[in-house]
């Protein structure tokens, strides 16, 4: 069964349907390179794509802890690189609210969300700049 599908809306843009849910997501080109920057672009979801794996993986073990990281804000920035045209580096700035989260806790979900699948998955030619700030 295919994960999802994608149809080019023309104009630059995509529709993309998750195959299970029927959840769609909308991609349109960067004003930078052609488009309208009206939604996402590609390389801005794979820059989310990395955010959300992260805080989804941390929140798996938090879970396990008991440790509530509802209202965990994260901040994203994607830096490209000419020649080829690609993502360079992606920024990652984790505000977690939780009151109650020892060292040894904090060094645990830091260590899951650096070694998330996503992050794993990125060419090691894209920087990975990752930080995080306990409210």
């Amino acid at each position: 069964m295919n994960t999802s599908e994608l149809e080019y809306q023309g104009e630059l843009r995509t529709i993309a349907t998750h195959v299970f849910s029927g959840t769609s997501i909308f991609t349109d080109a960067p004003l930078d390179n052609h488009g309208k920057a009206q939604s996402f672009s590609p390389t801005d979801l794979l820059a989310t794509a990395l955010a959300s794996c992260m805080i989804t993986v941390m929140g798996i073990e938090a879970n396990k802890h008991n440790i509530d990281l509802t209202g965990t804000k994260l901040f994203i920035q994607k830096q490209m690189a000419i020649n080829p045209r690609r993502v360079s580096k992606v920024i990652i700035h984790f505000d977690i609210k939780s009151s109650v989260i020892s060292e040894k806790e904090k060094s645990m979900l830091e260590d899951i969300a650096l070694n998330c699948p996503v992050a794993k998955s990125i060419n090691t030619e894209i920087k990975q700049e990752i930080t995080f700030s306990y409210l």
